[in-house]
């Protein structure tokens, strides 16, 4: 039988929204992710879309995709003993995933943990860190998006910003979680020593926004800068050299750097471009006018061209052209089929929905998705393992 890259490794789930998604990636590549929810069951059972005919507390698709592989443990921290039972979960753990604000923290006690155990490592995810002035402020993910910068970004010049698809924000502040963990879990195991690891989820979005900060701060240093602050600019990346075009039955997605050359050649085999060989364009002072009017010139070109048929057709001449797909294309896409990306994630015990696989591939210790446990049975097999006797 084949384990998981982190069988062994134990992990208490206090998360909410912000950092699930971490706790599901560590949970999927093998790791014992323990959940606790209330008795009467996680809110997050509740959460839509749901799986016709099921009861909410079993159908909800979103908890199948971001609770897998997960054990549940029905537990009242506000009794002594439901108190005493978090303590020993804890105490087992190497690594507890919490967010501020979430079931059963105030009872986790944590503080008291890190004293008992300092080889645990405690990853705390809050939407903008335990200090500052902002430090309580709330921060959904749309709130998120739009105070981290990420939403400033989106949209054209001439039209409000735009939010990303889905919950994107919490997806990024996830993923930085569990990367912290198990940085976390190696330095353990290098030293003996754990730590308090804080995630900012304000900070997890501004990061991945270098971008825009290298035009804000260098804008004296880049040729192309015009303003200080980078404005929306919709589909068209910031040099002028990547867009997306509309195309006959579609959008495509036009890449014609680095391989210019190759680009105006098949121009050229349309009939198109003969200006752009202008020599006086070719020179290093006048490269921003050659994007210019070469971006003009697809863009005149591309509106009538077959999507399909241009990305093949551009992938062949090593052009790095992406046929904007639909969400249902990409459902039925003949690559991810070939692999066999999809996965199935059982919902309501009896049947199963599929979703998106796994984001890394392993040769020796495969990813993958197991069924999701059952708070009854799960709790019994928690409270023996950590040694809890009393009342049963």
């Amino acid at each position: 039988m084949t384990h998981g890259a982190l069988e062994g490794v134990r992990v208490v789930d206090l998360t909410d929204e912000r950092a699930i998604y971490g706790a599901k990636l560590l949970a999927d590549l093998g790791a014992d992710v323990v959940r606790p929810e209330p008795p009467q069951g996680d809110p997050l059972r509740d959460r839509g879309p749901l799986m016709d005919g099921a009861p909410t507390e079993t159908g909800s698709l979103w908890h199948a995709f971001f609770a897998s592989s997960r054990r549940f443990f029905a537990v009242d921290p506000g009794t002594d003993a439901g108190a005493a039972q978090l303590r020993l979960l804890i105490d087992r753990a190497d690594i507890v995933l919490a967010n501020t604000g979430t079931f059963a923290l105030e009872a986790a006690q944590l503080d008291d943990a890190c004293a008992r155990r300092p080889d645990l490592v405690v990853v705390e995810v809050s939407s903008f860190g335990p200090d500052g002035p902002w430090s309580d402020y709330l921060a959904p993910d749309l709130v998120a998006g739009a105070l981290g910068g990420a939403v400033a970004t989106t949209g054209d010049v001439d039209t409000p910003p735009l939010k990303a698809f889905g919950e994107l924000n919490f997806m990024v502040s996830g993923a930085y979680a569990a990367i912290a963990a198990l940085a976390g879990l190696n330095c353990v195991r290098r030293t003996g020593v754990g730590q308090r690891i804080h995630v900012p989820v304000h900070e997890c979005i501004a990061s991945a926004l270098e971008h825009v900060f290298m035009w804000h701060w260098y804008q004296d240093h880049i040729g192309v800068a015009r303003k200080p602050v980078l404005e929306r600019r919709g589909s068209l990346h910031w040099t002028n050299a990547y867009q997306v075009m509309g195309a006959a039955t579609g959008a495509v997605m036009v890449t014609p750097i680095p391989e210019l050359d190759g680009q105006l050649v098949w121009l050229l085999e349309h009939g198109l471009g003969e200006e752009l060989l202008d020599a006086r364009l070719q020179l290093p002072e006048h490269r921003r006018e050659l994007l210019d009017r070469l971006m003009d010139t697809l863009r005149e070109w591309v509106a009538s061209e077959d999507p399909e048929a241009l990305f093949l057709e551009a992938q062949s001449r090593h052009l790095p052209y992406g046929h904007v797909k639909r969400l249902d294309e990409v459902a039925d896409n003949p690559h991810l089929a070939a692999r066999d990306w999809w996965e199935s994630y059982p919902v309501d015990g009896e049947r199963a929905v599929r979703g998106p696989g796994a984001p890394y591939q392993f040769s020796a210790t495969p990813w993958s998705v197991r069924s999701p446990g059952d708070a009854d049975r799960d709790t019994d097999e928690i409270l023996d393992a950590i040694g809890w006797e009393d009342g049963r």
